[in-house]
């Protein structure tokens, strides 16, 4: 006798099958990828797709010795980018979501409002404002151009008020005010500390988006040795219409650019709080 499924359980199905769908069509391009990366010139094109090929260790070599090591450069110009800007960004945020979340001055409303009504507006809308701006201040084509427009993110200064008021108890704050402490005290000692998953969180959104950002570096930057890695492969993929062996080093080096995303979420995943976003996240 087949078992009756109940009723909550084939309300599962759906989604269930949804989800499943979904995982399969955004593996199915890294399967590929990771497959196309063992492959030789010869196999890239002669053999079944996702058939594994014979040349990893050979186009591994080839990427690192590409134009004296230009990978590596933009390896090291990404992790500048991702690491040093998400850094910043962070603390940042996280400054400006206590400010709002803890103290009361004029404006505190509309000025948070204000702000955050910037998650509305596109990347791509900003990208040009922002190019005109580097202009007048002479910074376009320098590191400060890609760093720069991304220390202030609305949506990251949105998470860090929702925690820091999930968090950070008024009691607590209060208590430490009333015993003499000082406000820099009470924020680094006390607040910063309750708040350090959430910061975590912010720091691996803003560290992802920042090493996939194609749009500002391709706008700011003109000198290759100053290009991210997925602008790099972008130009790698540009030559190899006149220079087909360039699409093995593209390939291999889109795949070895996704060790060190996958490798930070791993690392900090114990951190990481889903719920954050909707104000429940817990340290």
């Amino acid at each position: 006798m087949r078992p009756t499924l109940l009723p909550h359980q084939r309300a599962k199905i759906l989604p269930t099958a949804v989800l499943l769908i979904g995982a399969v069509y955004c593996l199915i391009p890294v399967a590929w990828i990771v497959v196309a990366s063992t492959k030789s010139r010869a196999e890239l094109f002669s053999t079944f797709t996702f058939s594994p090929g014979s040349g990893l260790l050979d186009n591994l070599h080839d990427l690192f010795a590409y134009e004296d090591g230009r990978y590596g450069q933009w390896a090291l110009n990404s992790l500048l980018y991702a690491g040093l800007g998400s850094l910043l960004c962070t603390l940042i945020s996280t400054v400006a979501g206590y400010a709002f979340s803890r103290y009361e001055f004029p404006g505190r409303t509309v000025l948070f409002y204000t702000i955050l009504g910037g998650v509305l507006l596109p990347g791509m809308l900003l990208a040009i404002p922002q190019y005109i701006i580097m202009t007048k201040v002479h910074m376009v084509g320098s590191y400060w151009s890609v760093l720069l427009p991304g220390l202030i993110s609305p949506f990251a200064i949105y998470l860090a008020r929702v925690y820091a008021d999930a968090s950070v108890p008024l009691s607590t704050i209060e208590s430490a005010r009333i015993d003499g402490a000082s406000e820099y005290r009470i924020f680094g000692t006390i607040a910063l500390p309750m708040m350090l998953p959430g910061m975590v969180t912010i720091f691996m959104l803003q560290f992802v988006g920042n090493w996939n950002n194609f749009l500002l570096p391709y706008i700011m930057l003109s000198d290759e040795s100053k290009f991210p890695i997925n602008l790099g492969l972008y130009t790698l993929l540009s030559k190899g219409s006149g220079e087909p062996a360039l699409y093995g080093i593209a390939i291999i080096g889109t795949a070895v650019s996704v060790i060190p995303l996958i490798a930070l979420l791993l690392f900090l995943q114990r951190f990481w709080r889903l719920d954050m976003i909707s104000g429940g996240l817990k340290g």
